[in-house]
């Protein structure tokens, strides 16, 4: 039986190095992102290597995740794997400061986008039974809290608590779900939060060492290729270089 994957936002980042992944591994895949000259140039590059359907979509609009994956072929119909990589950080400023539109962004993206793909491929897992499995991107922000991860943060603890909660539904369909908790990762995703300044994005790697969306694919190829009787409940990733901070603590008596 030939492995099928569908990855949504897989023309940057970790999508992309996942894609390229699992092509190298000969498994027909599903791409999805917005951008459709780079969604186009990756499908006929991976082409080469495996079968591939590209949807241009964006995963917030539940009305085209609908007809698509409605309309999917019929050799991809048939999935073993979903990834749910769409997600975004939009600025790093506090709370205060922030933008009303950016949290709904990252809201409708990160929580309704992961949702609607999630529930809309989920009979399409099942009936590929044992074996099958979905991986949710998070974050180590779902789990530590700092400046300016507001509502990133509070979207990641979701798809953590989400994760958990739909292993306990799909008790006894063999269908395996998988939260992966990123921490620094040099990607698209910080030059998409920081609104395409180049020069803070060289500073916060700068020196750093730190995870490339390569490491990221290959954990994900580890954890969707186990054998069928394991899950992989929760998996976290830090660069060495990366650790946590101490509590902050205001001595101003609130007059800051």
């Amino acid at each position: 039986m030939s492995n099928t994957l569908f990855i949504t936002g897989a023309t940057s980042g970790f999508g992309e190095a996942c894609a390229r992944r699992f092509a190298e591994a000969g498994w027909k895949l599903v791409l999805t992102g917005r951008r459709e000259e780079r969604l186009n140039a990756l499908c006929a590059e991976l082409s080469k290597q495996t079968e591939v359907h590209g949807l241009v979509l964006d995963v917030r609009d539940r009305k085209a995740m609908e007809e698509a994956i409605a309309n999917l072929p019929p050799s991809f119909a048939k999935l073993r794997g979903l990834i749910n990589n769409a997600g975004l950080a939009l600025g790093a400023d506090p709370a205060p400061k922030c933008s009303l539109d950016d949290w709904d962004t990252m809201v409708d993206t990160n929580i309704k986008g992961l949702m609607y793909s999630t529930r809309l491929l989920l009979p399409r897992l099942i009936a590929h039974g044992r074996g099958a499995g979905i991986v949710n991107l998070g974050s180590v922000a779902g789990s530590y809290p700092y400046p300016g991860s507001h509502v990133y943060g509070g979207t990641k603890a979701f798809v953590q608590q989400f994760s958990l909660s739909l292993r306990c539904d799909l008790q006894g369909t063999g269908v395996r779900v998988s939260n992966i908790e990123p921490g620094l990762c040099e990607s698209e995703f910080s030059l998409v939060r920081f609104a395409g300044d180049q020069e803070r994005y060289n500073a916060t790697y700068a020196g750093a060492d730190p995870i490339q969306p390569q490491d990221i694919a290959e954990t994900i190829f580890w954890v969707l290729n186990a054998p069928a009787h394991i899950n992989i409940n929760t998996l976290e990733l830090m660069p060495v270089s990366q650790t946590w901070a101490g509590f902050a603590i205001d001595r101003s008596g609130g007059k800051a």
